[in-house]
């Protein structure tokens, strides 16, 4: 076989694992519950995962101070006194990665209190997946060529 053809044939392959859409089942929408506990200067759990559809019931608890809780794209915000929680309710309707920030000056490091949802699915994982094996098989090819 011609090497230049080969190469044109792996990495034709390459592309289509990397852009064509997977096969992924849908997931029925669920209600998914987060217990955020706010201190100066931080979210703990910073980072929430769900996907599209999903309704989203964050449950902000401050420790010290009045801190509030926005999402950015979803135009959405709670705010809980001290010692106080508060709910915020909403659906995830809208795909990407959305940060999520204390919108109440809580301090002098308040514009570093940040934390990330993400929305939807990590086809990546797959991806890279089906690449590392057409690398692999790709060396394995061009070993036994040149043998």
């Amino acid at each position: 076989m011609n090497p230049r053809f080969s190469l044109l044939l792996f990495m034709m392959a390459g592309m289509v694992v990397a852009f064509a859409p997977l096969p992924v089942p849908a997931v029925a929408p669920q209600a998914r519950i987060f217990r955020i506990d706010a201190r100066q200067y931080a979210y703990s759990a910073s980072e929430l995962e769900v996907n599209q559809g999903d309704t989203v019931i964050i449950r902000l608890v401050s420790a010290d101070v009045v801190h509030g809780l926005y999402v950015d794209g979803y135009d959405v915000s709670v705010e809980a006194d001290p010692g106080q929680s508060a709910t915020l309710t909403f659906i995830a309707d809208k795909p990407g990665s959305f940060r999520f920030r204390c919108n109440l000056t809580c301090g002098a490091m308040h514009p570093f209190m940040i934390g990330k949802l993400t929305v939807g699915n990590n086809n990546w994982l797959f991806r890279s997946i089906g690449l590392a094996m057409l690398a692999v098989f790709g060396v394995i090819l061009s070993i036994k060529q040149k043998a």
